[in-house]
């Protein structure tokens, strides 16, 4: 019970406390159960009726109609599913791999860090986009591989920061002291240090994930990630391609990819200000 007050009761009353916290928390937990339980319930539409093409939002079809009189909802609904699978996974290994090497390059030094930070700044000094532009159009990559390599890609930046925050750390009392007492790099790192660099990753990892899904996004609508299912990057391509951005009546068509986009994005950047007061209890208002 104690565990369960402290990593889940506590924290859901501090989003709360928090009220723009919590409209993002809000925000995030439906396009989780967009993505997770929203093709349950609404069925992709998938036939044609040309007289339908290019309505305008009703009560039948609140987003509107596509270009073949298809549903508009129901292909963000499901194509919610993909974008945030590969924001999430993204997202988690960027964290993961930078925090990992600039933890152990910014505690250890000497070699170690020369080595890690050198391919660091080798991996900065790549253009990401067109480098996954090029990897993904001779690749044909599919979504899973497509979310390590932009991690693979975009950990140098936050390994740089969590180094620089463990050389400042490591200089502390309590380190020295866990240190003197020959208690482990591992120990050290993981359960003297974790608890301080925790509320730069929770907030790093939401960067990661919007990032991520503009890369994804962008990828798709250019045509070099396969089409293999409603994403909303291939909304926006056939959007395009069909001539959307000239007809008035099509507007709703190529606007609802990217307001959904948008509003996932403007959710998570609301509930990093929550994540900040979870683990930092000076910045909480009592």
């Amino acid at each position: 019970m104690e565990l369960l007050n402290k990593f889940l009761i506590k924290p859901l009353k501090i989003i709360y406390q928090n009220k723009v916290g919590f409209i993002g928390f809000l925000i995030v937990i439906f396009y989780v159960l967009m993505a997770v339980i929203g093709p349950l319930f609404i069925p992709l539409d998938k036939s044609p009726k040309p007289e339908l093409m290019y309505q305008p939002p009703t009560w039948e079809h609140p987003l509107g109609t596509d270009y073949e009189g298809r549903d508009i909802l129901s292909q963000i609904v499901h194509g919610s599913r993909d974008v945030l699978y590969v924001a999430f996974l993204a997202g988690f290994l960027t964290v993961l791999i930078a925090t990992l090497l600039g933890s152990f390059s910014g505690f250890k030094g000497g070699k170690w860090d020369f080595l890690i930070m050198a391919v660091a700044d080798i991996l900065l000094t790549i253009p990401q986009f067109p480098l996954l532009s090029v990897l993904a159009a001779v690749m044909r990559l599919d979504y899973t591989f497509l979310a390590v390599l932009i991690s693979v890609l975009s950990w140098p930046t936050l390994a740089r920061a969590i180094r620089s925050q463990v050389l400042s750390l490591k200089e502390r009392d309590f380190i020295e002291a866990a240190r003197a007492l020959d208690l482990g790099t591992r120990h050290i790192i993981f359960t003297e240090m974790m608890p301080n660099l925790m509320p730069y990753i929770a907030i790093n990892f939401i960067f990661a994930m919007t990032g991520a899904i503009y890369t994804q996004v962008g990828l798709v609508f250019l045509g070099f990630v396969p089409f293999v299912s409603h994403n909303w990057g291939v909304m926006i391509n056939i959007a395009w391609t069909k001539g959307a951005i000239f007809y008035k009546q099509s507007i709703y068509y190529i606007l609802s990819p990217i307001m959904a986009i948008v509003g996932f994005q403007l959710g998570a950047i609301l509930f990093s200000r929550s994540l900040e007061e979870i683990f930092n209890p000076r910045l909480r208002e009592e």
